[in-house]
C-alpha cells in the first residue's frame, strides 16, 4: 500500500477534510498512471447507493391479490355497463323533454287562439277602443296550467343538465379507475412471473447424475431461456421436465461408443426451447439420440393388446402409445427406465394445466416433445364473436384480423377438399366454428357478407367463419375447476357486465383436433360430414320462443308490453320509432311487430308500408296498438297490410289473445 493510502481510521470530521484530498489524489493517480489512457473519465466520489430492499411474501396472499384485482376489473365492468345504461336512458329522457316542450308549445298557442277567439264574441261593437285580449291578463285556469307546466318542463331541463353532467364525471372516474386496475393487474402479474433460468440449474443436475449412473455423456443446452412463465405453471412442470430428460438419456442418448461408431459427438445434446405463440407457452425438449424405436413400440402394443397386429397407424400415432399407463420398451428394469411409469403422469399433468403433448421422432437423428401449455393471464384482451344466439371470447393476441367475404365466394370455397383464403400475402385454412366446438350449426341468415376470423399459431393458419363479431373488450380470465379445463380448447371464462358467463376460446388446439380427426377420418374412409353437425334448413327450424318486436316512442309502453310479453315466454326487442326499427330489422327479422302510429322521424304507417314492400320482411305480421281508433286510421292501416288493429290503453288478456292468435295463423 502507498503511504497515502495506507490503512487508518478516520473520525468523521476527518473524513470530511480529507475527503475533497483523496478524490484528487485518486484523479492525479488514474491520470498519472502508466498505460492508462489519457481519456480515462476521473473518479467520482459519490455516495454509495442503498442496496434495493427485498420482501417475501406468501404465494397464496400473492394468488388471493390478483383473484381480489380480477374481481374489481369484473365490478369495474359492470359499472361501466350501468353506466352506459345510464346515459342511455338519460338520452331518452332527453327525447322526451323535447317533445314534452314540443306539446306544451302546441298547447299554448291553443289557448291564446282561445283567448282572441272568445274576446272578438264578447267585444264585436265597432268603433269600441279597446285593449289588446293579451294586454288585459283574461288568463283562464287553462292557460295558468299552461303556464305552470312550461315552469316544470324548464325544471326538467335543468335535471337532465345536472344528470348530464353526472354522468360525464362518472365516466372520467370509471376511466382513471380502469387506468389504475391495469397498472395493478400488470404489477401483480409480473410478481407471478419467473423466468424459465431459475430452473436451468436443477435440470443441468438431473442430466449430470442420470448421465453418471448409466455411464453416458451428455450436455443441456437451453435456448430462450430468459422467457417469463406463470409460478405455478413452472412449479408444476418441474417434475415432468426431469423425466423427460432422465428418458432421453435412457432411451435416447446413445453411449459414447456407439455414438462416435455413427459419426457423432462423443457427447450427446439435450435442448429444451422456450418460446411464446400468441396465448400459448411452447416447450420443446429434443435430443440427438437414435430416435424411438418404432418397431418396439408396436411390438410391445400388440403384447399388451392395444393394437391389432393388422393394423396401420401412422408414426404419431404410434408413438402415442408410450403414454399409456404401464408401457415400456425398455429390455431391463433400471433406475431411470423399465418400470412404466413416468410418461402417462407427464401427459396426465399436461391436461390438467389445460395443455397439449406432440411427439415427433426420426431414426438415428432424435426424438423431439413438444408441449404446449395456456399462458395463464389475470387479464386479456379478447374479441367477443357471436355463433346463433351464443357468445364467445378469443383472446386478440392470437387473431390476425377479420375480413368479409361474399356468401357465394365461401360456398364456392367450401366445395373444394381444401378450401383456403388468401390475407396478408398468406394462405388461411377455412373452417366453421360450429363443427370445431362440434356444436349444431346455427339458423343460416341471409346476409350477403359472411365475417371470417383470421388466427395463426405458429405454423397453423386458420379462417374460422362466425356469425359476427360483437367487439373488443378486456376480459378477467377466470378459472374453470378441472372438468371444464381439461377439454381442450377451453382457455378459461370470464363475467361480463350483465353477469352473463362467457367462455374463452383458445382457437388453436380446437384445429389441431379437427384436422386430427378430420385426418383420422379419411385414412377409415369415413366422410367426416357424416358425424360433424350439420345446418339446420331455415324451413325446418323453429325458434323456441318467439321473436317479437315493440315499436314505440313512449318509454312506458315499451317497459310495460315488454314485460307482458316476456311473462309469457317470448323474446322481445324494442325500438324507439321508425328510423330505429329499420336499423335493427336489419339484423334480426321477428316472428311479430307491435307498432304505434304517432312517432318522430318515421311514423307507424312508413314503417309497415316499408316492410310490406320488403321481400325479407313483407311476411312478417303486425299488430297496431295506437290511440287512434277512428274509423279511416283503421281503414289506412288494413290497406296498408295489417294483420290487426287494437287501440289504447288495451288490456292485458286481449293483446295476449290477438298476438297468439296472429302467431299461430302466421305459423300456419
Amino acid at each position: 500500500i502507498e503511504p497515502p493510502l495506507r490503512a487508518e481510521l478516520f473520525s468523521a470530521e476527518q473524513m470530511e477534510e480529507h475527503g475533497s484530498a483523496l478524490a484528487a489524489f485518486h484523479r492525479v493517480k488514474l491520470g498519472s498512471a502508466p498505460n492508462r489512457p489519457a481519456a480515462l473519465p476521473p473518479v467520482e466520489d459519490d455516495e454509495p447507493r442503498p442496496a434495493q430492499e427485498m420482501i417475501r411474501v406468501r404465494s397464496d396472499l400473492l394468488d388471493s391479490l390478483v383473484n381480489y384485482a380480477g374481481e374489481v376489473s369484473i365490478y369495474r365492468s359492470r359499472l361501466e355497463q350501468q353506466v352506459t345504461t345510464f346515459r342511455f336512458n338519460l338520452v331518452e329522457f332527453e327525447q322526451t323533454v323535447s317533445r314534452l316542450r314540443e306539446q306544451l308549445r302546441k298547447l299554448e298557442m291553443e289557448t291564446e287562439a282561445q283567448i282572441i277567439a272568445r274576446y272578438q264574441r264578447e267585444h264585436h261593437e265597432p268603433g269600441e277602443t279597446v285593449f289588446d285580449p293579451l294586454e288585459l291578463d283574461r288568463f283562464s285556469q287553462l292557460q295558468q296550467l299552461s303556464r305552470a307546466l312550461g315552469e316544470s318542463v324548464s325544471d326538467l331541463v335543468s335535471i337532465q343538465n345536472l344528470l348530464d353532467d353526472l354522468t360525464r364525471q362518472s365516466e372520467t372516474l370509471l376511466l382513471q379507475q380502469s387506468r389504475v386496475s391495469s397498472d395493478l393487474q400488470e404489477g401483480l402479474m409480473r410478481t407471478r412471473m419467473v423466468p424459465f433460468d431459475s430452473l436451468v440449474p436443477s435440470l443441468r443436475r438431473t442430466v449430470r447424475q442420470s448421465a453418471q449412473e448409466i455411464g453416458k455423456r451428455a450436455q443441456l443446452k437451453v435456448e430462450g431461456a430468459q422467457g417469463e412463465m406463470d409460478r405455478n405453471l413452472l412449479e408444476r412442470m418441474k417434475a415432468p421436465f426431469e423425466h423427460m430428460l432422465r428418458n432421453a438419456l435412457a432411451h435416447g442418448i446413445e453411449s459414447p461408443d456407439d455414438r462416435a461408431k455413427v459419426g457423432k459427438n462423443p457427447e450427446g445434446t439435450v435442448t429444451i426451447q422456450v418460446s411464446r405463440e400468441a396465448t400459448e407457452v411452447v416447450l420443446r425438449v429434443s435430443d440427438d439420440g437414435r430416435g424411438m424405436d418404432r418397431d418396439a413400440i408396436r411390438r410391445k402394443a400388440i403384447e399388451r393388446g392395444l393394437l391389432n397386429a393388422d393394423a396401420q397407424l401412422s408414426d404419431r400415432d404410434l408413438y402415442a402409445f408410450i403414454l399409456e399407463t404401464g408401457f415400456s420398451t425398455a429390455e431391463q428394469v433400471t433406475q431411470l427406465a423399465g418400470r412404466g411409469v413416468g410418461m402417462d403422469v407427464v401427459h396426465n399433468e399436461i391436461k390438467q394445466l389445460g395443455g397439449g403433448l406432440t411427439i415427433d421422432s426420426e431414426r438415428g437423428k432424435g426424438s423431439v416433445f413438444t408441449i404446449r401449455l395456456p399462458f395463464t393471464l389475470a387479464v386479456t384482451q379478447a374479441i367477443l364473436v357471436r355463433l346463433g344466439e351464443a357468445t364467445y371470447a378469443i383472446p386478440m393476441s392470437s387473431v390476425q384480423g377479420v375480413v368479409r367475404i361474399g356468401r357465394e365466394d365461401l360456398e364456392r370455397r367450401l366445395a373444394t377438399p381444401n378450401p383456403v383464403y388468401a390475407y396478408a400475402g398468406e394462405e388461411f385454412h377455412i373452417y366453421e366454428l360450429a363443427q370445431l366446438l362440434n356444436v349444431p350449426a346455427p339458423r343460416l341468415t341471409d346476409e350477403a357478407q359472411v365475417p371470417l376470423l383470421m388466427t395463426r399459431t405458429g405454423d397453423q393458419r386458420a379462417a374460422v367463419r362466425i356469425d359476427g363479431v360483437v367487439g373488443s373488450r378486456e376480459v378477467v380470465v377466470k378459472s374453470v375447476g378441472p372438468q371444464i379445463s381439461s377439454v381442450a380448447g377451453i382457455f378459461g371464462a370470464t363475467i361480463m357486465g350483465d353477469g352473463s358467463v362467457v367462455m374463452i376460446l383458445d382457437l388453436a388446439p380446437l384445429v389441431r383436433r379437427y384436422v386430427a380427426l378430420r385426418a383420422a377420418s379419411v385414412e377409415a374412409g369415413v366422410d367426416i360430414a357424416t358425424f360433424a353437425p350439420q345446418p339446420v334448413a331455415p324451413p325446418v327450424e323453429e325458434r323456441r320462443q318467439p321473436l317479437v318486436m315493440v315499436v314505440d316512442d313512449s318509454i312506458t309502453m315499451r317497459k310495460v308490453t315488454t314485460r307482458v310479453l316476456e311473462r309469457n315466454d317470448m323474446d322481445v326487442i324494442t325500438a324507439k320509432d321508425g328510423l330505429d326499427a329499420v336499423e335493427k330489422l336489419q339484423d334480426k327479422v321477428p316472428d311479430l311487430m307491435l307498432l304505434d302510429i304517432e312517432m318522430p322521424r318515421m311514423d307507424g304507417y312508413e314503417l309497415a308500408t316499408y316492410m310490406k314492400n320488403d321481400p325479407r320482411l313483407k311476411l312478417v305480421p303486425i299488430i297496431m296498438i295506437t290511440s287512434r281508433t277512428g274509423e279511416k286510421h283503421r281503414q289506412r292501416a288494413l290497406e296498408i297490410g295489417v294483420e290487426r288493429y287494437l287501440g289504447k290503453p288495451y288490456q292485458e288478456v286481449d293483446l295476449l289473445r290477438n298476438v297468439q292468435e296472429t302467431l299461430r295463423l302466421s305459423r300456419a
